[in-house]
C-alpha cells in the first residue's frame, strides 16, 4: 500500500480492505480513482487469501462522487467515458464472485453511492448523508444508480430521489432499505467485518450462487428467477459442502465448510 494511491488496498485476516483515497476532495472520483479501483478489485479476486471484500473511505466521506471540477471542463466525450470507467467498477463489485461490503464512513453521494449501491451490503455511520444530487447540477446518475436504487428500494421512492437530488440521512437510508444497518462511527469497520465473517462463515459457494440468484433473478420473471434458484439449488448439491452442511445438519453439528 502507498500513500500516493488514490485506492489503498490490503488484506487482512481473510479480508481484502479497499480504502478509496481522495480525502482532500471526499474521494470524488476521477479516472485515476476509478482504474485503480478496477485494478484494487482484480487484485482482491486474485488473491486467494482474501475471502471477502471490505471497501470503504478515507477522511470524512465514502465519496461525494463524480469530481464535479473535471466534469465542469471535460467534453461529452470525456463524461461518458468517466461514466464507462464507473459502470465497468460497479459490475466488477457486483461480480466478483466474493462477497464485496461498503462501510460507508461518510458521505456517500451521486457516485460515490453508486459504487456502495452494487455492493452486497452496505453498513453506515450515523452522521452519513445519501443522495444522487446529479439533477441539482443538470446531470443524470449515469455510474448506474437509476438502474440500481430502484431495485433496491423501489421505484417511486427511487424518482424521488433521482428527481429532486434530495438527500437522506442514515436512519432514512436504512428505513428505505438503502442501507442494511447503521453502526457507531466508532465500531463501523469492526461492525462490517464482524457482518462479512458471518458470511465467510458460510459455504462459498453456496453464498456465490445465492447472490447471482437475486442479481440475476431481477432481471427475470417470477417464474423464471424460481427456476434460475432451483437450477442453483441442483449446481450447488454437486459441492462437498452440500454433503458436509446436510451432514453436519443430520448430526446436529456445525458443519465445516471446505470451499468446494
Amino acid at each position: 500500500m502507498r500513500e500516493k494511491d488514490v485506492v489503498r488496498c490490503r488484506t487482512e485476516n481473510g479480508i481484502a480492505r479497499l480504502e478509496l483515497n481522495r480525502p482532500d476532495c471526499l474521494n470524488a472520483m476521477n479516472r485515476q480513482l476509478l482504474r485503480q479501483l478496477l485494478a484494487a478489485l482484480d487484485w482482491a479476486a486474485a488473491d486467494d487469501a482474501a475471502q471477502a471484500v471490505l471497501l470503504t473511505g478515507n477522511g470524512r466521506a465514502f465519496s461525494a462522487g463524480a469530481d464535479i471540477r473535471y466534469l465542469n471542463r471535460a467534453s461529452a466525450a470525456e463524461v461518458r467515458e468517466l461514466a464507462r470507467l464507473a459502470v465497468a467498477a460497479t459490475e466488477k463489485i457486483e461480480n466478483l464472485g466474493k462477497p464485496v461490503l461498503a462501510a460507508i464512513n461518510g458521505d456517500a453521494l451521486g457516485g460515490g453511492l453508486e459504487i456502495a449501491e452494487a455492493c452486497m451490503l452496505r453498513l453506515a455511520a450515523p452522521h452519513a448523508r445519501f443522495g444522487h444530487p446529479e439533477v441539482k447540477i443538470g446531470a443524470v446518475a449515469g455510474f448506474g444508480g437509476t438502474t440500481r436504487l430502484p431495485r433496491l428500494i423501489g421505484k417511486g421512492r427511487a424518482a424521488e430521489l433521482l428527481l429532486t437530488g434530495r438527500l437522506i440521512d442514515a436512519d432514512e437510508a436504512c428505513r428505505l432499505g438503502l442501507i442494511n444497518r447503521v453502526a457507531a462511527a466508532e465500531s463501523l469497520l469492526a461492525e462490517s467485518e464482524a457482518l462479512l465473517r458471518e458470511v465467510m462463515a458460510q459455504s462459498p459457494s453456496a453464498v456465490r450462487l445465492s447472490w447471482e440468484a437475486i442479481h440475476r433473478g431481477l432481471s427475470l420473471s417470477e417464474a423464471e428467477s424460481a427456476r434460475l434458484g432451483a437450477d442453483y439449488f441442483g449446481l450447488v448439491a454437486q459441492t462437498e459442502d452440500f454433503r458436509i452442511g446436510t451432514k453436519a445438519f443430520l448430526e446436529k453439528a456445525l458443519p465445516r465448510f471446505k470451499g468446494r
